[in-house]
């Protein structure tokens, strides 16, 4: 993904943007039916009765204001709900829903086009064609309203949701990951030493690297030039840490390098396997808490992990991209991010125990992880046996990992 698509994509998931849009077409589509009132023939409003607009105008601006603070309020204790019962790292995610964000959007440009479609009709800017015209959109953005309302009290039934929250959460690390699978170095090639005299391009702020445009530096390198990525997205980095290192490049291309480096004060799930699978690891952790003490949600992210995990790589790699270096994000970080924190807060629960070794033996499965998934199964074991208060859990636990090798 280029930066330009990140960056633009980024601002489609800011509810602001959407609603700015929705609302800007709601004042056009007002505003349009006086520009195309000398389309319509005389005479066929008055047929049509199209003096019921003022009526409807009315009562679509004064519902649509109220149904928009209604959802806003909905949407902000949602979004306090996952924050306080999952993770303050979900809500990102609540706040970027699509649909969420076209219903608040719909109910914004709806008000605005009827109070533009009011304070019109007072001052004597239709005529009785533009009155027509007024009335057939006005027909249309009640029938957008009624699809889009029915489709939002569906929405409010979910949001916010513990269930719901995980799903949001996977189906982010999923897209992640699945771009991991087909290249573990994200398109280009293979990490190495960079070569000596190498130019290192640092960091000028301080912050994770959110997103780092691979394509952009090939291009860079197409006139012979060599660049070597030294951090990752996810990666936390301060002013004046090492970026990459750049080999034939003089200090413009050297701002060009830094500039395909995108960093912020949070991570990013777009790029970065690893942070949805540490946000499923936090749920799990909070559910595991004294003070929640919720061990059949911890139980509901061990299984979506294990799909994570499972998922089957494409068949054909992407060619790589020539002369740009990447390092191969380890597959053991990837696994041991998320399981050790359940592995430590779930050590006491026979349940969680028994179930993170079942885990762990389906993600033995895919090739990629079965070391690091032998690995930690062995030191979940280890930990649970020295939590388990009662020697009959323990007993179990054993008879249910004996087989399994390591």
């Amino acid at each position: 993904m280029t930066r330009l698509r990140w960056v633009l994509r980024q601002l489609s998931e800011r509810l602001w943007v959407r609603a700015a849009l929705f609302a800007l077409l709601g004042i056009a589509s007002a505003l349009a039916s006086i520009v195309a009132a000398p389309l319509v023939p005389e005479g066929v409003s008055a047929r049509i009765g199209a003096d019921a607009v003022d009526k409807v105008l009315g009562i679509l601006a004064s519902s649509m204001l109220t149904v928009a603070i209604f959802s806003l309020s909905t949407m902000v204790s949602a979004y306090g709900a996952a924050a306080n019962s999952a993770t303050p790292r979900a809500t990102y995610l609540l706040q970027a829903d699509t649909g969420a964000q076209n219903a608040l959007a719909t109910f914004i440009g709806a008000f605005l086009f009827s109070l533009v479609g009011i304070i019109a009709l007072s001052t004597g800017l239709y005529g009785s064609s533009g009155r027509l015209l007024l009335f057939i959109v006005t027909l249309l953005v009640v029938a957008v309203v009624v699809a889009t309302f029915v489709g939002w009290i569906d929405s409010l039934s979910r949001l916010g949701r513990m269930n719901e929250t995980i799903d949001r959460v996977a189906a982010a690390a999923a897209d992640a990951l699945d771009d991991y699978a087909a290249s573990q170095t994200m398109g280009a090639l293979p990490a190495r030493t960079p070569p000596a005299g190498a130019r290192a391009i640092v960091a000028d702020r301080t912050g994770y690297v959110q997103h780092v445009d691979v394509a952009a530096l090939a291009g860079l390198c197409e006139d012979g030039g060599e660049i070597d990525v030294a951090r990752l997205p996810g990666a936390f980095v301060g002013i004046g840490e090492t970026l990459a290192h750049a080999s034939a490049f003089d200090e413009d291309g050297a701002e060009r390098i830094r500039d395909a480096f995108i960093i912020g004060d949070r991570r990013s799930f777009s790029q970065d396997p690893r942070f949805g699978l540490i946000v499923l690891s936090e749920i799990a952790s909070r559910a595991l808490s004294p003070a929640v003490n919720d061990p059949g949600t911890a139980i509901d992210v061990l299984a979506t992990l294990a799909r994570l995990l499972t998922r089957p790589a494409p068949e054909e790699a992407p060619e790589p991209l020539a002369n740009v270096h990447v390092p191969v994000l380890a597959p053991r970080s990837l696994i041991e991010d998320c399981i050790v924190p359940i592995a430590r807060d779930g050590a006491g629960m026979i349940e969680v125990a028994l179930r993170l070794q079942r885990t762990l033996a389906t993600i033995a499965t895919n090739p990629r992880f079965a070391e690091a998934a032998h690995e930690l199964a062995k030191d979940s074991r280890d930990r649970a046996l020295a939590a388990l208060p009662h020697e009959i859990d323990r007993q179990r636990l054993l008879a249910a990992t004996a087989g399994r090798g390591r």
